[in-house]
């Protein structure tokens, strides 16, 4: 089955200047590429069964979908890199493609400048303004003249982007291109690709599990699941809400998955509504479909029920200090952590982040100050490692996960081990897997839901997101969401950062400095130089990110307020988006001759849509004041 129709197919002229036949889409850009009726088999399965789709002057396409559904073949099957059993690429005469897979194969012995710039002479290349970004932006802090493979990994990565990304390209392909970048970095890499090329010019095609990424540089998303790519208008957010309405519209049988999709949406809506605000996402149609839907976490019954599982106190870091010798890692550090409070700590690499966990958890002893720890404080940590997981190596998946309880509550439902298995993506199937045979994604799942079972009331995640693909990121998010515990998350994953987290703070020249104004304050603070230890004060600001302005913050009764207004606004923008609904619903039932009943009908619509866009500006001005 075809997911997008063949421009052939539909009957456009054929240029002449087509590699193999160029499709003339009229009134549209230029194409640069068109895949028609693809297939692909493994010996397994039927990755792609007649995919037809094209890129466009201008696209800019996030494809998501299921860890194994075929996202990075898919990638590699319009770069000319993989064959299809059957159907065909066709590309544009003297269409360059450039392409960033995850395999980062780099000869060890070829020198960072070397491999970046090609050996060309410094006077050639530092005068090139894009060249010097992508340098800035990605290595400043590698060696020039260091061998990659005396490189770290992330190192080496770091170099294989900023080399495709100083190049010239019609359409770039970039698989999971946010790998081992910080919050910075990242923002870096949204903000040179949306000011690469110009709007109409250009094509790029990306492969990410950061849904912030996403929403930043896609103004299409394609996703691909059971053996066909199906396109969605807009980013990460836009697709959020169609995905819901499609799923609402076919009456799908799979509710949970729907009602997990919602409460995501809620959040995006609620949370975000910077995200929201884009055009192609339809406020109004948000607003109906989440005005019985909950906000994501119920803070004040977390809180209660994690001031009975810790008591009042948790965790008191006093005056705190860390030394190696004669290098301070961190000093000055007062931070008092709260029973049920949920926090991010941003930083980057080698800023002490784990050095400061790992004070929490009395991993590390202070050099200087105290850190108090209440009674009852139960620690775990989801790390990178998965090392909890080796002793269970030969064991199935079900055998492990029995030798904990029988039961979880979740959300105010006692769920059995099986039924969290399944909420985390897990088949029957693969119960009987033995651990060692999961993917890395499934262990990540497994190590959490081990960790939960486990009851701790503080739980440290350090990059939980590994391995993770956007919709099992969601399951755990939502499995969060009800955990009555304190929540520390170390993560470069900015959406996961703010979903999961109500506050943040940041290390910073060793300090540690709380965020009202969150991760745009943080990445506001590295380009003003706070922290001048560690700033990275060459990192250029002519590749178009500007963080918006602040805004005086709000007292707390203007706050109060704020909150009263906002839920109030909620309530007029669903009665008046109901009342739009049955007069739009009146149109079809009524007497089609009467020309001034209709007109008056239409009056009245009119009149609704313009309260409700004044009643929607005012929302987005309140919560972006309320965020600050």
């Amino acid at each position: 089955m075809s997911c997008l129709r063949s421009p052939v197919a539909a009957g456009w002229p054929v240029d002449p200047n087509w590699g193999h036949g160029r499709v003339a889409y009229p009134g549209r850009v230029a194409h640069l590429l068109g895949a028609e009726a693809l297939h692909l088999e493994f010996p397994t399965r039927v990755v792609f069964e007649g995919v037809t789709l094209g890129i466009d002057e201008g696209s800019r396409i996030g494809v998501v979908g299921r860890n194994g559904d075929g996202k990075s073949t898919l990638m590699s099957l319009l770069a000319g890199r993989l064959e299809p059993d059957s159907g065909r690429v066709t590309v544009r005469r003297g269409t360059t493609m450039g392409v960033l897979d995850q395999r980062d194969i780099l000869p060890l012995d070829l020198i960072v400048s070397d491999a970046i710039v090609g050996g060309r002479d410094e006077h050639e290349w530092a005068g090139d303004p894009k060249i010097r970004d992508v340098i800035s932006g990605l290595v400043s802090d590698i060696p020039w003249a260091a061998a990659i493979g005396d490189l770290s990994g992330g190192q080496r990565r770091r170099v294989a982007l900023a080399k495709l990304l100083v190049g010239d390209w019609d359409v770039l392909f970039l698989d999971e291109p946010t790998n081992h970048l910080d919050v910075e970095g990242v923002a870096w890499l949204a903000a040179h690709l949306k000011t690469r090329w110009s709007a109409n010019q250009g094509a790029l095609v990306v492969v990410t599990h950061d849904r912030w990424f996403l929403d930043e540089v896609s103004t299409d998303t394609w996703e691909v699941h059971d053996g066909i790519v199906e396109p969605f208008e807009g980013g990460y957010a836009a697709y959020v809400l169609q995905r819901v309405e499609r799923d609402r519209a076919a009456a799908v049988t799979e509710a949970k998955r729907q009602n997990l999709m919602k409460k995501e949406l809620a959040w995006l809506r609620r949370g975000a509504p910077a995200r929201t605000a884009k055009p192609k996402f339809r406020i109004e149609a948000a607003n109906a479909l989440i005005a019985d839907e909950p906000p994501v976490r119920n803070q004040v019954e977390l809180s209660q029920m994690a001031t009975s599982r810790l008591g009042k106190d948790v965790v008191d870091v006093i005056d705190a200090g860390v030394s190696y010798g004669d290098r301070e890692v961190l000093r000055d550090i007062e931070w008092r952590i709260a029973p049920g409070e949920r926090t991010g700590v941003l930083g980057v690499n080698g800023a002490g982040k784990s050095t400061l966990l790992k004070l929490v958890t009395g991993d590390v002893l202070p050099t200087t100050g105290r850190v108090k720890r209440g009674k009852t404080v139960k620690f775990a940590v989801l790390d990178q490692q998965l090392a909890d997981l080796h002793e269970f190596a030969d064991d199935r998946v079900s055998t492990v996960v029995g030798r904990f309880r029988t039961s979880y509550v979740a959300g105010g439902k006692e769920m059995t081990p099986g039924q969290l298995l399944e909420r985390l993506g897990f088949t029957t199937p693969q119960l009987q897997t033995a651990v060692r045979d999961l993917s890395g994604g499934q262990k990540r799942r497994l190590q959490l839901l081990l960790i939960l079972l486990d009851e701790p009331n503080v739980l440290i995640l350090d990059e939980p997101t590994n391995d993770l693909d956007t919709d099992m990121l969601a399951a755990m998010e939502d499995l969060l969401d009800s955990w009555p515990g304190t929540l520390l998350v170390v993560s470069h994953d900015r959406y996961l950062l703010e979903r999961v987290t109500d506050q943040q703070y940041a290390v910073l020249d060793g300090r540690l400095r709380h965020l009202p104004g969150g991760v745009d304050q943080y990445l506001a603070l590295r380009r003003e130089g706070a922290g001048s230890g560690e700033a990275r004060t060459d990192r250029p600001t002519s590749a178009g990110y500007v963080a918006p302005p602040t805004a005086p913050a709000l007292s707390g009764a203007e706050k109060r307020n704020a909150e009263k207004e906002v839920a109030s606004l909620d309530r007029r923008l669903a009665k008046n988006g109901a009342d739009r609904r049955a007069l739009l619903d009146s149109f079809a039932d009524h007497d089609q001759n009467d020309y001034e009943g209709l007109a008056a009908l239409q009056q009245q619509v009119a009149a609704l849509e313009t309260t409700i866009e004044e009643l929607e500006a005012r929302w987005l001005e309140l919560s972006e004041l309320l965020e600050q």
